[in-house]
């Protein structure tokens, strides 16, 4: 049983490590809309491939635009802080139950 326990442990790890990496894709994805980058940079070209599907279609689902400001990148943010908290805390203590037994 050890054997799904450390692999349910090192999912959850993994999980976590690229929600992470996708919540602050969306951060430096939402800063620099501030500015105004070009669009032909690969750094900007790679944020707006990865972040701008899941704005589409939660803007669709929630318009979250007042006044010239977009809120949709702090739900998806918010969104990512949930998942993190309980798929990966759940897994986590998954593993540590398997591990008990």
């Amino acid at each position: 049983m050890f054997i799904i326990s450390n692999f349910l442990n090192s999912l959850a790890t993994i999980l976590d490590i690229a929600l992470n990496l996708y919540m602050w894709a969306f951060i430096i994805a939402a800063l620099l809309s501030w500015v105004n980058p070009d669009p032909y940079n690969p750094i900007v070209r790679f944020l707006n491939n990865i972040t701008d599907p899941v704005i589409y279609r939660v803007r669709r689902v929630l318009p979250l635009q007042f006044g010239g400001i977009d809120l949709t990148p702090m739900v998806i943010i918010l969104a990512i802080i949930f998942l993190r908290g309980f798929i990966v805390t759940t897994l986590h203590q998954l593993a540590y139950s398997i591990a008990l037994r």
